[in-house]
């Protein structure tokens, strides 16, 4: 896998016991009739364990929505841990959908397809083919490469699309942790502006109604240092550098955003996190929110609290 590094334990093949979905049902519901004698806790060991397979993929979410003419399998014996890779971690799996929490520093999909650098891309599409080897994976949305958080990935492009056509009803909310260069006085407030993109793929702000994209920020101030503003932002718009032009356009500059003329970065990386990620599931409907926590080095440059 090239200089993608995969961490797993070693085990010896594990046996399934399939059952077919004959009519919809939360997960759990189903497993407790399939599985009779087990106890609700064992069910949920067998969960956490990643033993139980929806349409061969590993499914972790007792609730998760079972539709009629799916195939669940119970793996029985050792089966193996969790899979790590260098960049990025898998916080959620089911047959339909993927999220991960990426590393800063690592690309969402590579711009030059010849290129051999480790994306986030690269390394979920080798993910899905340990399985089979016709699985697929598509981009819904991506990070700048020095931003790290959350973000999605599908398994079929008519997944991608439904999610992407219909993102504003899709996605309930998206909320990113920032530091910013400064003090920000303010506590709170919302930045509105129209972005526009040169043709030096610099992304700027216009206040001229509908000369761009219309795009909305809101921020909250957490914490402030002699120098430096925590703060998150949740966007109601999502447009490309949304976060890193509105906070120039509040005259305070994501920490390391160089492109938009920021000093070179104490901690060594962009002071951007996704952070929360809440969306309605495209095939089961089911809300589904995703929250990390907040980078110990975003900390570190806030502990000088005033």
């Amino acid at each position: 896998m090239g200089k993608t590094e995969r961490k797993n334990k070693k085990f010896d093949g594990p046996k399934q016991i399939k059952f077919k979905v004959k009519e919809p049902s939360q997960l759990m519901d189903f497993l407790m009739i399939a599985y009779n004698g087990k106890s609700r806790n064992g069910v949920k060991s067998l969960l956490s364990h990643r033993q139980i397979l929806v349409d061969g993929q590993v499914v972790t979410l007792y609730n998760y929505q079972l539709q009629a003419g799916q195939e669940v399998s119970i793996q029985t014996g050792l089966v193996a841990q969790q899979t790590h890779y260098k960049g990025l971690k898998i916080v959620y799996e089911d047959p339909y959908l993927i999220v991960i929490n990426k590393d800063s520093g690592l690309l969402s999909i590579a711009s030059d397809p010849k290129s051999d650098e480790p994306t986030a891309y690269n390394i979920l599409r080798a993910h899905v083919k340990i399985s089979t080897e016709h699985n697929k994976i598509f981009v819904i949305h991506r990070l700048d490469r020095d931003t790290s958080g959350l973000m999605m990935f599908a398994k079929s492009e008519e997944v991608k699309e439904k999610i992407q056509h219909a993102w504003l009803d899709t996605v309930e909310e998206r909320i990113y942790t920032v530091v910013v260069e400064g003090r920000v006085e303010q506590d709170s407030g919302t930045i509105t502006s129209w972005l526009k993109e040169n043709a030096a793929y610099n992304v700027y702000s216009s206040q001229i109604p509908n000369d761009g994209d219309l795009a909305i920020t809101k921020f909250v101030v957490l914490k402030r240092s002699r120098y430096y503003t925590l703060l998150e932002a949740s966007l109601e718009t999502g447009r490309k550098n949304q976060i890193r032009v509105h906070m120039k356009d509040l005259g305070h500059l994501v920490i390391g955003d160089r492109k938009y003329g920021a000093k070179p970065s104490p901690i060594h990386r962009l002071g951007l996190h996704a952070r929360v990620l809440k969306f309605n599931h495209p095939v089961t409907g089911k809300l589904l929110e995703f929250e990390t926590s907040i980078p110990r080095k975003f900390q570190y440059l806030i502990e000088d609290t005033i």
